[in-house]
Order: structure tokens, then sequence, then C-alpha cells
């Protein structure tokens, strides 16, 4: 019983949400916690967008594909997620506990998954974790209230990163963007020979790849330098 906690203790170090817990109160925590332990091959459908969130869960090892779909289906982004991961923890709580993401496995993965209830109980036994989770949803919320407020780009590659960074899961990594041309024109609001022209002068720079009706970004940070 005792390595076991010590392997959650470890285990649950990686996350934000249990930072600033002491030794003792992690072992605590996790010999009174039920937590879940849950082990997926690859390519297996972790949680469907639409789908109910009863849980929290927490990538610890593997790698994640997560996949946003626009509200008419007209195009998708593609994005890779590493361990450690907590997977939306917003959809817990609020006017709608609802997936808003499709999430799938790229590999073996491996997840600690804490029930509602458990999550209640454990925001009621410790204040750290309260403010834990608190600072995680108010900086999601923070930096969603400022985008409206930002400087409209420049040059239309800016405006393309710009179009990359607002529809990302995680501002950083490999994307895959299934669009076609014309309706990422009309997204930024330019021709379809202007988006064309910027997207080629973008992959003669290294930045980016294009394919029929898909754009691979190998790594969104490269196109914010």
């Amino acid at each position: 019983m005792i390595q076991t906690e010590l392997k959650i203790y470890e285990q649950l170090q990686q996350f934000t949400l249990f930072q600033g817990l002491s030794r003792t109160e992690l072992l605590q925590m996790a010999g009174n916690t039920k937590f879940g332990f849950v082990k997926m091959s690859a390519g297996k459908t972790l949680v469907r967008e639409g789908e109910q969130c009863t849980q929290l869960q927490f990538l610890i090892n593997g790698q994640l594909a997560a996949n946003s779909v626009s509200d008419d289906g007209s195009y998708r982004i593609e994005e890779q997620l590493q361990a450690p991961w907590m997977l939306q923890p917003e959809a817990l709580f609020g006017a709608s506990t609802r997936y808003v993401i499709t999430i799938r496995t790229l590999s073996e993965a491996h997840f600690i998954t804490l029930s509602k209830d458990e999550v209640l109980r454990l925001l009621d036994d410790f204040l750290i974790i309260r403010l834990n989770l608190l600072n995680v949803l108010a900086t999601q919320s923070q930096r969603r209230g400022h985008q409206p407020w930002r400087s409209c780009p420049m040059t239309l590659e800016a405006r393309i990163v710009r179009f990359l960074i607002d529809h990302a899961v995680y501002p950083a990594g490999a994307k895959t963007v299934y669009i076609l041309m014309e309706r990422l024109a009309q997204e930024l609001n330019d021709s379809r020979l202007n988006v064309s022209r910027a997207l080629n002068a973008m992959q003669a720079s290294g930045l980016l790849q294009l394919h029929r009706g898909r754009i691979e970004v190998p790594s969104l940070e490269r196109l914010l330098m």
C-alpha cells in the first residue's frame, strides 16, 4: 500500500492542480482518495465532443490527438498533446458540462482519473487544491477575455498565425488544419489568391507544409518567433 501511495504521489506532482501540497498532504490524499487507473492502446477514442464530463482525467504518460471542429463542420484542427496533461477541467463545472473536443490516443496512454464526487471532496478538504483549480480556470477565462482586445495583425501571414493560435487547445507543438483554401480566405477576410501566396511563402520558409485540403504545422511555437 505504501509503495502504491508513493507512486501516485510522484505522478500527481506533475500536475498544477496538486502543486504546493506537502509530501505528507499528498501521501494522505493518495491513501484516502478513490483514484481510477486507465490504460488505453493507440488509436482509441478517449472522449468525444458533446459527451458528458463526469470526471477529471490526468494523462501521466503517452500521446494524444485533440480534434476541434468548427460549428458548421467546415474545418477542424488536430493537435498533439503530451503527458502530463489534464483533460478539460473547465468541462467538469459550469453551464455546460460537456467536452468541446474529441480526443484519441496516438500511443499507448495511461491515465489517473477522479470522479466529480472525489474532486468535490478534495476541494473541500484541501485549500491549496481549491486555489489551484481556481487559478487554472481564472487564467483560462482571463486569456479568453483578453483575446478580442489584442491589436489586429498587420500582415496576412500574421493573421494566419493568429487564426492558428486562437483555434489551438495548446499554443505549441504540431498542428494539422483540415480546411479548404476558400474557407480559410473567408475566415481571414481576404482573397483566396492572397491566402495561397502567404501560405506558400510560409512553406518556403519551412514553417508549414501544404497539402490538398490540409495544412501541416510541425511546430506552432516556430510561427511565434
